[in-house]
């Protein structure tokens, strides 16, 4: 018995070493990426949006929205309170809904992480998030133009915590609030990984999440991205390893659409400001948008 315990553990291991040897210096690089935006071009990122109330865009408007929502740092408890303070000075609900969809998605910390997942993955979840977060301007747009989507009420600005006069300092003390943040999330990807390569075949995955599974497959994917996502950074090495034992590039574009947007904590923030008829068509709407980008990825593109 000690035997084949001391096996497993060496065997696990393996995969954890050889997953975390693969995934972690893109995470500090990350880390860091992300926290250099956050204290040196939050306010010019978000200075961006607010100049856009001046230009006569219309429609058009959602586009550069949502290319600003993924360039933004904050997480969705920090968006909503940026988003309330420019529907306050008058900010369109479909500009607001294209910023806010596509910051709910993505941002340059988790961007850059997806690189480990390889060039593909990286085009691909930038474009569909990006798209994403126009179709969600176009859809308040169309749906929603003689009532109102967002409640803000009781929201204000957050406060700014990278106060400190030394720049470094700054930098330093975001960078240590990411790492305390993500940390544990992201050792738990990774040890989930290696106990699914270890212990689940790899044509087990490509069963429940390869292209020949047709649609369900994809629905798979967008199925167990609400549960399973609770850190961007930690679902990098599950996805990793998925991909190596099969799974189809649509089923992870699925997962990287449903994973942030239902993610436990985002829903219960997204429901304040939306209320339950409003919230329940904005999940009817991301889990929809995920299952047609997968389908696309997966029978158009590849």
């Amino acid at each position: 018995m000690a035997e084949i315990v001391a096996r497993e553990l060496i065997y696990f291991w393996y995969y954890f070493d050889v997953q975390f040897r693969q995934i972690a210096g893109y995470w500090v690089l990350g880390m860091a990426l992300g926290s250099l935006v956050s204290v040196f071009g939050k306010e010019k990122i978000h200075g961006l949006f607010t100049a856009l109330q001046g230009k006569k865009l219309g429609v058009l408007g959602v586009i550069p929205a949502s290319f600003i929502g993924i360039a933004s740092p904050l997480c969705m408890y920090g968006a909503i309170p940026v988003a309330a303070s420019f529907a306050a000075k008058g900010m369109g609900e479909d500009w607001l809904s294209a910023f806010m969809m596509s910051s709910i998605l993505l941002n340059p910390q988790l961007l850059f992480y997806s690189a480990a997942l390889g060039p593909a993955a990286l085009v691909i979840r930038f474009a569909s998030c990006f798209v994403c977060g126009i179709a969600a301007g176009l859809a308040v747009r169309i749906f929603f133009s003689k009532r109102k989507f967002f409640n803000f009420a009781g929201f204000t600005a957050p406060a700014n915590r990278d106060t400190d006069p030394n720049p470094f300092l700054r930098f330093l003390k975001n960078f240590g609030r990411n790492v305390k943040a993500a940390a544990l999330y992201f050792l738990a990807g990774v040890i989930l990984s290696a106990l699914f390569q270890r212990y689940v075949p790899a044509d087990v995955t490509a069963s429940l999440f390869g292209k020949g599974n047709r649609g369900f497959g994809l629905l798979m994917a967008a199925t167990v991205g609400v549960p399973l996502y609770m850190c961007g950074g930690g679902t990098i090495p599950l996805l990793t390893g998925w991909l190596r034992n099969g799974m189809s590039m649509g089923s992870a574009a699925a997962f990287m659409i449903t994973g942030p947007a239902t993610k436990i904590t985002n829903l219960g923030a997204v429901k304040i400001v939306l209320g339950l008829r409003n919230f329940i068509f904005y999940f009817a709407f991301t889990v929809l948008f995920a299952l047609l980008s997968g389908f696309l990825v997966d029978y158009v593109l590849f």
